[in-house]
């Protein structure tokens, strides 16, 4: 007889473990910072949004912050405007500012709104400009003059949580505005890392196409499962991190520093990669905590 519902009885087994976590984060805030190939095919969208439906519906409130890069692209070339990047960041001229900000702020924002709400999640979509949320000034890299790039100042949470307590899950597009109300375009990674701050988010989780922070990016073994945030920086310093992961990393540290419990790096192409993360207790991408946190807090349950 237990042979013939294994499949049931596993199932109920996962429930049982995530029970804990449930009670734990419950009405607590979760950033996700969505990214990578969740962006662009439609499968593994689909199942991060579940993911993000069944956050909300087991009482944890999540926020998702999006950039967009891949569509930017695809919509310059279709104006045949060229892509220009200097120092990572995107050159951006007026006609560039207004392409990034219909497709960040309409065809993308809208398209996860219809997602959430097709499986029965209530989502409201915004850009950094609404209500005054975030602020920035012009960003000049070593001195050199981008564009309509902003680094973010400040960010006004009012909005934010109205939403909160009402029961809907907001989406943000990175788009903010300086002192002057002049609109730019924001690193998405960096925009999700000032808003977890800013709503003093217990969560932080980059959805990316990497499995996490590697000792040595060439071997799969030595993913590490947790970083506290001294680790982090002697992995930094030593130079055992670089490339995209180096920025991502600080930001993470930053978040940490700033109050955030955890921050997670997981990869989005793993089927409910968010559920696994936080409700399971073996976790599958790379927790940066605090030197307080408990360190293997799966192994709690």
């Amino acid at each position: 007889m237990q042979q013939e519902f294994k499949k049931e009885i596993n199932k109920a087994e996962i429930l049982v473990e995530a029970l804990g976590y449930m009670q734990k984060y419950e009405g607590d805030i979760v950033v996700i910072k969505y990214g990578g190939s969740a962006m662009t095919n439609e499968i593994i969208k689909k199942s991060v949004l579940k993911d993000i439906a069944v956050l909300k519906s087991v009482g944890l409130k999540p926020i998702i912050v999006h950039g967009g890069g891949k569509d930017i692209n695809r919509m310059l070339d279709r104006v045949q405007i060229k892509s220009e990047f200097k120092n990572g960041l995107r050159v951006t001229d007026r006609d560039t500012l207004e392409i990034a900000e219909m497709v960040l702020s309409g065809k993308i924002n809208k398209g996860l709104v219809t997602h959430l709400e097709q499986i029965g999640t209530h989502a409201v979509g915004l850009s950094g400009k609404d209500g005054n949320m975030i602020t920035v000034e012009k960003v000049m890299p070593q001195g050199e003059d981008i564009g309509f790039v902003g680094k973010i100042t400040s960010v006004d949470t009012t909005l934010i949580n109205t939403l909160l307590d009402q029961g809907y899950t907001p989406i943000i597009s990175t788009i903010g505005l300086d002192e002057k109300y002049h609109a730019y375009n924001i690193n998405a990674d960096d925009a999700a890392c000032a808003i977890a701050r800013a709503v003093k988010a217990e969560k932080l989780a980059f959805l990316t196409d990497i499995e996490g922070v590697y000792k040595d990016p060439e071997d799969p073994s030595t993913l590490i499962s947790e970083l506290c945030v001294k680790e982090a920086e002697k992995l930094m310093t030593e130079g055992y991190i670089g490339g995209g992961m180096l920025p991502k990393l600080q930001n993470c540290i930053d978040a940490i520093e700033a109050g955030v419990s955890r921050v997670h790096i997981l990869d989005g192409r793993i089927p409910h990669c968010l559920l696994l993360e936080i409700f399971t207790n073996k976790g599958i991408g790379t927790a940066i905590l605090n030197s307080t946190e408990s360190r293997y807090n799966h192994d709690e349950q």
